[in-house]
């Protein structure tokens, strides 16, 4: 299978082999995680929703005092009860971007890795070979495709009340596409 690197800006219809209709790239997804002892929540947002399945941490920037309360907290997984150890990193993190935080998923995203190996984190692969969820990602979502899970998961972080917004990209998103 060929793929193709593209680069979108804002919201974007690609087609994709194994899909009925287009998907959708060039969006921010926001959600909630709770945190731990109930500090309220922590906001995240993110093109690819579907990876936080794989999610081991939350990353803040060390001097953003709008979580300065927040440095060696935990957030809760809504879907698997997983701790999430919330890390302070100042290369990965913008404050002025988005939330100002960013999701952890290392086993999906080269620069989470580099994350993950400087504060010691689990990476867990949810994807198969297929590009389905498994188990790994939950039983609910297991055995299906990115794509579909994507939407699966929206849909069950509205029904837990996670769900934050979802808005347009402005800037410019490399998507790699197979062909």
């Amino acid at each position: 299978m060929l793929v193709e690197h593209i680069e979108i800006k804002g919201r974007t219809l690609l087609n994709v082999p194994g899909y009925d209709k287009p998907v959708e790239f060039g969006v921010l997804t926001s959600f909630a995680y709770p945190l731990e002892g109930e500090l309220g929540e922590i906001v995240v947002a993110t093109t690819r929703v579907e990876t936080m399945l794989g999610d081991t941490a939350i990353a803040i920037h060390p001097d953003d005092p709008r979580y300065n309360h927040l440095h060696g907290k935990y957030a809760i997984h809504p879907f698997n009860g997983r701790k999430l150890p919330i890390v302070c990193d100042a290369t990965l993190v913008d404050p002025k971007f988005g939330s100002g935080t960013v999701k952890i998923t290392p086993a999906h995203d080269r620069n989470d890795f580099e994350v993950c190996r400087g504060h010691d984190l689990e990476s867990i692969n949810i994807f198969t070979d297929d590009r389905e969820i498994n188990s790994s990602g939950g039983l609910e979502f297991a055995g299906m495709p990115r794509f579909k899970a994507r939407e699966a998961v929206i849909e069950a972080l509205k029904k837990k009340e996670h769900y934050c917004s979802y808005k347009v990209f402005i800037e410019v998103l490399k998507v790699m596409r197979c062909v």
